[in-house]
């Protein structure tokens, strides 16, 4: 059977079972999650013994939505546990199936067992050494440990093996910007972005790459692009309105920075931008205000105390 999804579940046998699995493989990549469930399904009822039909269903729950996906973010939800036991309860009846050990350490990593979704992963990985869901699963599960370095290679190899997955290299650009390897980032966020022109948090973290090494000009379209698409994200706001400042705009600057700290007032980041702003504008009085409030939503942010400081020494330079 031609055309099997990296990293999916079907084998390529060609039976009918595969078959479904093939075409809920497709429909998972695709995003088109209730299909997917369908044809996974249907294969568990073809070929009930078989542990790939109930992997892609829970694959398919925890793409749902439903879930949180983020590191540590629901050590005690009942629906994650309740994954975990029937990812558990595949690998006692099925043994040494990798699809199912990287499953299981993708929910481990939900409910913040670093340690040991990571021994979970690196089986799954050991086992389908040519999986990308299981490289790139193992790639984040390092650095949940702070293996940072190690996650690159094993990213990278998740990005060599499904070369037309955005997320493979969403999730590169984002360790090596932690790796503080901006150009390495800048070029795993522009594939990204090719292979993603319509997905928001991709075009902003492109953006924001672009702004770390001081190129606002290029940032500001995908800036832009972020904000059309998803224009309640207040991070993504700030980083246009920054991308504003900089090349001289103003204007517009201020007015998408009330929008954010209006969409999240708790987003210092937003409040000390504006204040520069404000600053470059003459509105002292205004810059502080802007200041002062950043500094009351996180008194240890030493940017609002050096912003303060230096609009103290404005104000002494010109007598006001």
């Amino acid at each position: 059977m031609s055309g099997l999804v990296p990293g999916g579940l079907a084998r390529g046998s060609g039976g009918p079972a595969d078959g479904e699995l093939l075409a809920g493989d497709r429909a998972y990549r695709a995003g088109d999650l209730g299909s997917a469930e369908q044809h996974y399904r249907r294969a568990a009822k073809l070929a009930p013994e078989d542990p790939a039909p109930r992997v892609g269903l829970v694959r398919v729950k925890l793409a749902s939505g439903e879930l949180p996906t983020e590191y540590g973010a629901a050590p005690r939800d009942p629906k994650v546990a309740a994954l975990v036991a029937e990812v558990g309860k595949i690998l006692r009846k099925s043994g040494e199936y990798g699809p199912a050990y990287v499953e299981l350490g993708r929910l481990l990593l939900v409910q913040g067992k670093a340690d040991e979704a990571l021994r979970n992963l690196e089986r799954g990985a050991a086992l389908g050494a040519d999986d990308p869901e299981a490289q790139s699963s193992l790639g984040l599960a390092l650095v949940a440990t702070g293996k940072a370095e190690a996650a690159v290679a094993r990213l990278r190899r998740a990005a060599e093996l499904d070369p037309d997955a955005a997320e493979r290299f969403t999730n590169l650009g984002t360790v090596l910007m932690v790796r503080e390897d901006v150009d390495g980032a800048l070029a795993a966020f522009r594939r990204a972005a090719e292979l993603a022109p319509n997905e928001a948090r991709t075009l902003a973290d492109l953006g924001a790459v672009y702004l770390a090494l001081n190129r606002a000009v290029e940032a500001k379209p995908y800036l832009e692009r972020a904000v059309a698409l998803a224009p309640d994200r207040a991070t993504f706001l700030t980083n246009l309105g920054y991308a504003q400042q900089k090349v001289g705009d103003l204007a517009s600057a201020v007015a998408t920075l009330k929008k954010a700290v209006t969409v999240d007032p708790k987003l210092g980041s937003a409040w000390l931008n504006l204040g520069a702003c404000y600053v470059d504008q003459g509105k002292l009085d205004d810059a502080e205000r802007a200041f002062e409030t950043a500094r009351k939503i996180d008194p240890t942010d030493p940017r609002a105390k050096e912003s303060l400081d230096d609009l103290a020494e404005i104000r002494k330079k010109l007598g006001k």
